[in-house]
C-alpha cells in the first residue's frame, strides 16, 4: 500500500519528455522515465484503499498495490517478480499502454491517480539494467508441438507461456522481423524496437523457434485486406500446420483497415495509415522499401482521431511535413471527465498526445465528403461539419469547405483480421469478421476446428497491447489443458 499518508503528502509526478525541437529530428524514444527516488515517492502515494480497482481495471490484472509497495520499500527485485507474474512484457505496456489502471485508481475519484504506468516502466527498465530478466527454459519437455501464427504481443505471450511448461513452440511471422504491429505499427519514437529484440533473445533461449518471412495462408488479391504489410518470401498452407503440429494458435493482428469509399478515393496520394507507418519503421531498422510514402513538404490530412492517427501525425512531423491536420468525426470531448459518472471506467475526455504537441491542427465534428484531385493526384479534401442527432450524424447546412491536401492518411481503425487467413483454417467468424472463440474457463479460445485456437486481435478485434498479452496468456493455458488434460499456467 506504500506509505499510509503518502497520498496526502506527495503529488503525482509525470514522466518527462525531450524538447519538441530535438525529438522531431529523429525517431528515438524521448520519454524520460522516473528516477528510482521519484518512483519510490509515486509508490508511496498508493492508498490502503481496501479494494484495488486498479487491478481490475488492468486487463492483465497486474498486482499493482504490491509492486507499488515494493518500490516504495526499495525492493526492486521482488517488484519485477510480482510484475512478471501477470505481465510477460511490462517494457511494452509501460511505454504504450494508455493505463486504464490509472483511470480506475481510487485516488482518481477526486485527485490525481498514482503514476502506475511510470512505476511499471521504472521497474522493468531497472530489471533489465540489473540483469534480473533471464531465460526460464523448461526442465521437462512434453514432446508436444505448437504453432503460433503471428508474432505480436498475443503470439509472443502465448509462446513464452507454452514454452515454459515444456512444449515445443514455433512462431510464424509474415514479415522480416518479430513483433507484429509492435514492430511495424507502433512508431519507434514511442517504443524502441530493441525492447522486442531483447525479448526475442530471451525466448529463443527458452527454446522458442521464430520463422520470419513466412506467410500462413494468403492475402486477398484486392480490397483493403490486400494492402496489409506482407514481406513474406515463403508461404505455408494452413492444412500443413494442422498436420505438423499438435495445436495451432491464430494470434495475428486485426490488420484490415477501415476504408473511406467517397468520390475521389481512387486518386493517388491517399493511403491507409498501415501502408505509411510500417515503411518508416522498416527503414529505421536498417531495411529497405520501394516507393516510400513521404510527408516531406506536403500538406497532410490524417482522417481518424485515435492513436493510429496520432502516430501518423508524429511520423509526418519527423518527415518535415508542410502542415498536418487531423480529422475526428466525433465532437470535441470535454477537457475533464465527469468523475462521479465514469470512475472507475475509462472516461471520455480531451486527450492530447506528444505527437499533437509537436505540431498539428485538430478538427472535430468533421466528415469527408469527397477527395479533390488534378492529374490523378489528390489536391484537397471536401469536408462538412456534422452533428450527432437522433442516433446518427447529420450534416450542418452551409458548412462545406475544401482543405488543401497533398497526402491523405486513413487512420479510422481496423474492421477485422484478414478474412482469407481465418477462412483458410475453416474457422467460423463472428458478426464482426473475427475468429469465433469464447473466453470460457474451460475450453476457452478454442475454435470450431479441432486443434485450432484464436486469441488477441484475431479473436476480439482491434484492441490494446495489454489485452493481447492477456488473451495470449489465457489461450496458452487453454492449449496446455487441451494437450495435457490439466495446466499449472496462470489464467
Amino acid at each position: 500500500m506504500g506509505k499510509p499518508t503518502g497520498f496526502l503528502e506527495f503529488e503525482r509526478l509525470e514522466e518527462g519528455y525531450a524538447p519538441v525541437e530535438t525529438r522531431v529530428k529523429n525517431y528515438k524514444e524521448f520519454v524520460i522515465g522516473l528516477k528510482p527516488e521519484d518512483a519510490k515517492i509515486q509508490g508511496a502515494r498508493c492508498m490502503d484503499c481496501g479494494t484495488p480497482f486498479c487491478s481490475s481495471g488492468c486487463p492483465v490484472n497486474n498486482i499493482i498495490p504490491d509492486f507499488n509497495d515494493l518500490v516504495y520499500r526499495n525492493d526492486w527485485k521482488n517488484a519485477i517478480t510480482v510484475l512478471h507474474s501477470t505481465n510477460n512484457f511490462p517494457e511494452f505496456t509501460g511505454r504504450i499502454c494508455p493505463a486504464p489502471c490509472e483511470a480506475a485508481c481510487t485516488l482518481n475519484v477526486n485527485d490525481d491517480p498514482v503514476g502506475i504506468k511510470s512505476i511499471e516502466h521504472a521497474i522493468i527498465d531497472k530489471a533489465w539494467a540489473e540483469g534480473w530478466v533471464q531465460p526460464r527454459p523448461a526442465t521437462i519437455k512434453t514432446g508436444k508441438k505448437i504453432a503460433v501464427v503471428g508474432s505480436g504481443p498475443a503470439g509472443m505471450a502465448a509462446a513464452q507461456q507454452l514454452a515454459r511448461v515444456g512444449h515445443d513452440v514455433t512462431v510464424f511471422e509474415k514479415n522480416d522481423r518479430v513483433g507484429g504491429l509492435l514492430r511495424y505499427g507502433i512508431p519507434d519514437f514511442k517504443m524502441d524496437k530493441g525492447h522486442i529484440d531483447l525479448r526475442v533473445k530471451q525466448m529463443e533461449a527458452e527454446g522458442i523457434v521464430f520463422k520470419t518471412n513466412v506467410m500462413v495462408g494468403e492475402l486477398p488479391k484486392s480490397g483493403p485486406g490486400s494492402k496489409v504489410t506482407n514481406w513474406a518470401k515463403e508461404t505455408v498452407v494452413p492444412k500443413q500446420l494442422q498436420a505438423d503440429f499438435d495445436a495451432v494458435l491464430l494470434a495475428g493482428g486485426s490488420e484490415q483497415s477501415r476504408d473511406l469509399p467517397v468520390p475521389g478515393r481512387e486518386l493517388s496520394g491517399i493511403h491507409f495509415a498501415m501502408e505509411f507507418l510500417p515503411m518508416q519503421n522498416r527503414i529505421n531498422g536498417g531495411g529497405k522499401v520501394n516507393d516510400q510514402i513521404m510527408a516531406t513538404g506536403r500538406n497532410v490530412i490524417v482522417i481518424g482521431g485515435g492513436d493510429t492517427g496520432s502516430d501518423c501525425v508524429g511520423t509526418s512531423n519527423r518527415h518535415g511535413a508542410a502542415s498536418v491536420t487531423q480529422f475526428e468525426v466525433m465532437p470535441r470531448p470535454p477537457e475533464e471527465e465527469d468523475r462521479p459518472m465514469t470512475w472507475p471506467y475509462w472516461p471520455i475526455k480531451m486527450r492530447t498526445s506528444s505527437s499533437h504537441e509537436e505540431g498539428c491542427d485538430r478538427e472535430f465534428a468533421i466528415a469527408t465528403k469527397e477527395f479533390i484531385g488534378e492529374g490523378g493526384k489528390v489536391t484537397g479534401v471536401k469536408t462538412v461539419r456534422v452533428e450527432f442527432k437522433n442516433g446518427k450524424f447529420e450534416e450542418v447546412a452551409g458548412s462545406e469547405q475544401v482543405l488543401k491536401a497533398d497526402l491523405v492518411l486513413l487512420a479510422m481503425g481496423f474492421v477485422s483480421p484478414v478474412d482469407t487467413i481465418i477462412s483458410g483454417f475453416g474457422v467460423d467468424k463472428d458478426n464482426r469478421g473475427n475468429a469465433r472463440a469464447s473466453t470460457d474457463f474451460m475450453g476457452g479460445y478454442a475454435t470450431n476446428v479441432d486443434k485450432v485456437f484464436a486469441a488477441g486481435d484475431m479473436r476480439r478485434g482491434q484492441s490494446l497491447v495489454v489485452w493481447a498479452i492477456r488473451e495470449g496468456r489465457q489461450a496458452a493455458r487453454s492449449i496446455d489443458e487441451f494437450l495435457m488434460g490439466a495446466s499449472d499456467l496462470p489464467r
